[in-house]
């Protein structure tokens, strides 16, 4: 395959891509971000992939860059905030730009990152514009297929469980919500990078894949679990559901990029079981064990410990 270009390429999603591509031989790979430290990340884990800091919500040079590309891979996306703008801007704004250069250029084949959250009874502004992300694309007339992940989870995570397992290091105490019971079906960012180069390589026409994690966990062992890898002394108590959403609101007053909203709180307790295809059966990929994938996430030497920023 020739040049494939990553949009959104320094986050969780395009630096654990990077890696599997490379992994498998990939070379001319064009990674564009805006987020000045975590693509300086990538460049110095990758120096041989080609790294562009642009604003995808705004026409640019980047653009050009499209031309003789094979594949495009969207993950960008606008996932935390406080202002309903910066998911209009960064969802749905930045698509429009991107869709125009894939048709300037005719790329032939795109792979658009969706969520799982399409399929949520949740309503929040990145609910509302990863749908009309996903419509833009679908509608869009270019030949693609679009993967709805559920809750990731993986080397580099800002957000989720990265994050989550940070705090858990600077506090004695961490707090759950409620009773902690709530159902995840988080998935392994290593098997889902695998399954987009199955989509990349075989290029299925107009496909859409609801992609969950093989296991459900609930809210409270993913934290045990992560307590045990991380050999934490931390205890892990339950609050009341209220108290703890309105310490979110209050964190959020002073926090420019809270990396855990009220909104995600909603979204956590909502009550959401997804159903996905046989990712075995539709990508080749068997998926890795929850109790595995933690312990690489977490324990492994050269990646576990590389953190990006918000």
């Amino acid at each position: 395959m020739n040049k494939i270009i990553i949009t959104g390429a320094a986050g969780l999603v395009g630096q654990n891509l990077i890696v599997q591509l490379k992994s498998k031989g990939y070379q001319n790979i064009v990674a564009i971000d805006k987020h000045e430290y975590n693509l300086t990340i990538l460049k110095q884990l990758h120096p041989q992939v080609k790294t562009i800091l642009a604003d995808l919500a705004e026409a640019g040079d980047w653009q050009t860059e499209f031309a003789e590309a094979s594949c495009l891979v969207m993950l960008q996306a606008q996932i935390t905030g406080k202002q309903t703008e910066l998911f209009v801007r960064n969802n749905i704004d930045s698509t429009k730009y991107v869709l125009d250069a894939v048709n300037q250029y005719n790329v032939p084949y795109m792979v658009h990152i969706s969520s799982s959250v399409v399929n949520s009874v949740a309503d929040d502004d990145y609910t509302d514009t990863k749908r009309k992300q996903e419509e833009m694309v679908v509608n869009s007339g270019i030949k693609h297929s679009v993967l709805r992940p559920t809750l990731m989870f993986g080397w580099f995570d800002p957000k989720h469980l990265g994050w989550l397992s940070r705090f858990m290091e600077w506090v004695p105490i961490f707090p759950i919500p409620g009773d902690g019971r709530y159902m995840r079906q988080p998935l392994y960012n290593k098997d889902f990078c695998k399954m987009i180069i199955h989509c990349l390589e075989q290029q299925p026409n107009n496909a859409i894949y609801d992609v969950i994690g093989s296991e459900e966990v609930d809210y409270v062992d993913i934290i045990r679990a992560i307590k045990k890898v991380k050999k934490l002394r931390t205890w892990i108590i339950h609050i009341p559901y209220w108290l703890f959403y309105a310490l979110l609101k209050i964190y959020s007053v002073f926090s420019r990029k809270p990396p855990f909203t009220a909104d995600q709180l909603k979204a956590l307790t909502s009550g959401d079981n997804f159903t996905g295809v046989d990712t075995e059966e539709i990508f080749g990929v068997t998926q890795t064990s929850f109790a595995a994938a933690i312990q690489e996430t977490f324990c492994d030497k050269k990646y576990s410990k590389i953190v990006l920023k918000l």
